[in-house]
C-alpha cells in the first residue's frame, strides 16, 4: 500500500503511454485529468493485488472510443459517480476498489481520477499489459470472466447496462453506442472478485508504469541514452527514422493507419511502416515483418524518448521504432487466437519479438 500524488501521477502518464503501444490515448490529456482530481481530492491509495480480500468486488474504469476524439470531446467528473451507482445497484455491493483495464496515456489516469473523486482505493493491476483497442482483449476473457454487466455513460449523462452472451458481442453493442454518443465514453466493465483479479490479472502495472516514466524523465542524464533507455525497458531496436508519410482515418470509432518511415544514423537508405489500430499492431522493415502483436510496438522520440502515440504521429518527427515483449499470457493458444496478428487480418503466424529480431539481423 502506497499513495499516488502528483509527482507519481506525471511518471504513471508517461511510462503507461509507452506501454500503450501507440493507444490508450493522450498521456498529456489523461494527465491534466487524474492531476485535477487529486489536487482537488487528495492522494490515491494503491494497492498491491494481494491485499484486496479475495470476495471484495474490483471494477475498471476506463475510456472507449477513438483516441482522437478526446482532443475535441472534454472527460468529464461526473460520469465516475454515475458508473459507481449503476455497478454497486447492480449488484447489490458496493464497490471495494478500482483498476485500470489497460496501459496507456488516458486509461491508466482515468481510474485514479475516479479513485480519487470517489475516495477509493486503486489496485495495481490490470489486464493487459499494454494496450488493446477491442473490449474483449484482455487476459480476464482468456480465464472466462465476463465483460458484463458492463455500465456505460457519456457526458450528457446518457446511460447503460449491458448483458452480452460474450465479450466479443460486448464489444459490438458498445462501440455502436460509443458512435451514437460521440465516438468516446466512459465505462466499467469486467466486474470481478478480488480473487478472480488476482489469478488473471496483470499485477504491478501501475508500479511499472512509474518506474518507466522516471526512467524516461532522467534518461538524458545517462552517457549513451539509446542504451540506457533500451536496457531499462528491456526493448528491442527495431528501427530509427523520420516520419515521411501518415495515413489515418477514424472508423467505427477506431484509429487505423499506416506510418511510412525513412531511415536515419545507421538506418539511413532503409525504410519501415508500422501499422495501427488505435494501437500499433505490426512493424516491417525493408518489407520484412519485424514484429507483430501481441508483442509492443512503441514509437519514441530520439532526443527525449517521450513515446509517440499514433495521434501524435507527424512528418518529419524523428523516432525511434522498439519492440517490447509482451505478458506471457498472449503468448498461449487461447490468446493468439484473441489478439494475434491474424484476429486483426495480418497475414502472418505470430512469432516472439525475440526470434524475429534473431531472424533478419537488427540491432538487438
Amino acid at each position: 500500500m502506497r499513495k499516488i500524488g502528483i509527482p507519481e501521477i506525471e511518471d504513471i502518464a508517461t511510462g503507461a503511454a509507452l506501454l500503450g503501444a501507440g493507444g490508450g490515448g493522450d498521456p498529456y490529456v489523461g494527465k491534466l485529468v487524474a492531476i485535477g482530481a487529486v489536487r482537488d481530492c487528495g492522494p490515491v491509495t494503491l494497492l498491491d493485488p494481494e491485499e484486496v480480500p479475495d470476495d471484495a468486488l474490483v471494477v475498471p474504469i476506463a475510456m472507449m472510443g477513438a483516441p482522437t476524439v478526446l482532443a475535441e470531446k472534454a472527460i468529464g467528473g461526473g460520469g465516475y459517480q454515475r458508473l459507481y451507482e449503476m455497478v454497486s445497484r447492480f449488484f447489490g455491493q458496493k464497490i471495494y476498489a478500482f483498476m485500470p483495464i489497460e496501459a496507456g496515456g488516458v486509461n491508466s489516469m482515468l481510474p485514479i481520477a475516479a479513485a480519487a473523486r470517489l475516495g477509493l482505493p486503486l489496485v495495481d493491476v490490470d489486464g493487459m499489459g499494454r494496450a488493446f483497442p477491442e473490449l474483449q482483449m484482455v487476459t480476464f476473457t482468456i480465464g472466462g470472466i465476463n465483460a458484463t454487466p458492463m455500465a456505460l455513460t457519456d457526458e450528457k449523462g446518457n446511460s447503460v447496462i449491458f448483458e452480452t452472451i460474450t465479450n466479443k458481442w460486448t464489444e459490438e453493442l458498445a462501440r455502436s453506442v460509443t458512435m451514437s454518443c460521440g465516438g468516446s465514453v466512459s465505462v466499467s466493465l469486467y466486474p470481478m472478485s478480488g480473487a478472480q483479479m488476482k489469478q488473471y490479472g496483470v499485477h504491478g502495472i501501475v508500479t511499472r508504469s512509474q518506474q518507466l516514466g522516471a526512467a524516461i524523465r532522467t534518461v538524458k542524464a545517462a552517457g549513451d541514452p539509446e542504451r540506457h533507455f533500451l536496457e531499462f525497458t528491456g526493448g528491442y531496436k527495431l528501427f530509427k527514422g523520420k516520419i515521411a508519410d501518415v495515413l489515418r482515418e477514424t472508423r467505427a470509432g477506431f484509429n487505423f493507419g499506416r506510418v511510412l518511415l525513412e531511415g536515419i544514423g545507421e538506418c539511413k537508405g532503409r525504410s519501415a511502416a508500422v501499422e495501427f489500430q488505435n494501437e500499433n499492431l505490426t512493424a516491417e522493415v525493408d518489407g520484412v515483418i519485424v514484429a507483430t502483436v501481441p508483442d509492443l510496438i512503441c514509437l519514441v522520440d530520439t532526443e527525449t524518448f517521450a513515446p509517440v502515440t499514433t495521434d501524435a504521429l507527424k512528418y518529419g518527427k524523428r523516432v525511434l521504432v522498439i519492440g517490447l515483449k509482451c505478458f506471457e499470457m498472449w503468448r498461449c493458444e487461447a490468446g493468439i487466437a484473441l489478439v494475434g496478428p491474424r484476429y486483426f487480418g495480418v497475414d502472418t503466424d505470430y512469432i516472439p519479438l525475440e526470434e524475429r529480431c534473431k531472424e533478419v539481423c537488427l540491432y538487438v
